[in-house]
């Protein structure tokens, strides 16, 4: 080939015979290289059970009288089960793994900012008045059940009255939590004071100002106590408690 023409017409000839060998191959009934669909599923259908005569005379619609037995395809995935046993092929999503360890970066301490004096004058109008108002309102429920106490000690000064009579609400388990919480306010101060009866049982009594300052100095001890309601359950069973000594207070008292 010595001109371009040449090259070209050779190149074409190329196409064509290649184009004409496709279609002659294309026209041999081998068998070799053709899948027939049906013909595939007929033979899978048989190796699965198949029974077409039973089928034909069968009215039920149940999976017994189906197309196929009911284990058809429990048969055809143990077959399968014996092509698919290796594992597969390993390889890397994002490339090769590099052993070595990444390079730390440099953390930028950032300056804290000094808050401002305007910054320090707001506060939420609606959070202060609503702290304000549990305050005071704890306050007052902590004055009415010490003069509750100081009520049923000046009634029967000589029976000591037992903490979880005072204490336990016998029909909410939250308002006896909030009675123990309202006395401890109380105990802490000094307006009363806990101790054991000859049962080694726990009592309250409100403390008379003159008799305490004639009394020693005692340290004081502050005890964290839990009460589940199961126990709260049994108290009230083995006391025998009907009624509260520190009813539920008014709303808007």
């Amino acid at each position: 080939v010595r001109q371009t023409r040449e090259a070209a017409l050779d190149a074409q000839f190329l196409v064509l015979a290649t184009n004409l060998g496709q279609e002659k191959a294309n026209q041999l009934h081998t068998d070799m290289m053709v899948f027939d669909p049906s013909v595939f599923a007929e033979e899978l259908l048989t190796f699965m059970g198949l029974n077409r005569l039973e089928t034909e005379g069968s009215d039920d619609d149940d999976e017994s009288a189906g197309w196929l037995p009911k284990d058809a395809w429990t048969k055809l995935g143990k077959e399968a089960e014996k092509y698919f046993k290796r594992a597969p092929a390993f390889h890397f999503m994002l490339g090769s793994f590099k052993s070595e360890p990444p390079v730390p970066r440099q953390r930028t301490e950032r300056q804290k900012r000094a808050p401002t004096k305007e910054e320090h004058r707001i506060m939420p109008t609606q959070l202060k008045k609503m702290d304000e108002s549990h305050q005071e309102a704890t306050e007052k429920e902590v004055e009415r059940i010490l003069g509750l106490l100081q009520e049923y000690f000046k009634s029967d000064p000589e029976t000591p009255i037992n903490f979880f009579d005072f204490v336990i609400d016998p029909h909410s388990y939250a308002r006896t939590v909030e009675n123990i919480f309202h006395v401890s306010f109380i105990v802490r101060d000094g307006f009363a004071a806990i101790g054991l009866d000859q049962d080694k049982l726990p009592i309250i009594e409100p403390v008379n100002e003159a008799v305490d300052n004639e009394r020693p100095q005692q340290q004081r001890q502050q005890t964290v106590i839990s009460l589940s309601q199961q126990e709260w359950k049994e108290i009230i069973d083995t006391f025998e408690i009907a009624d509260a000594m520190i009813p539920p207070s008014k709303q808007g008292d």
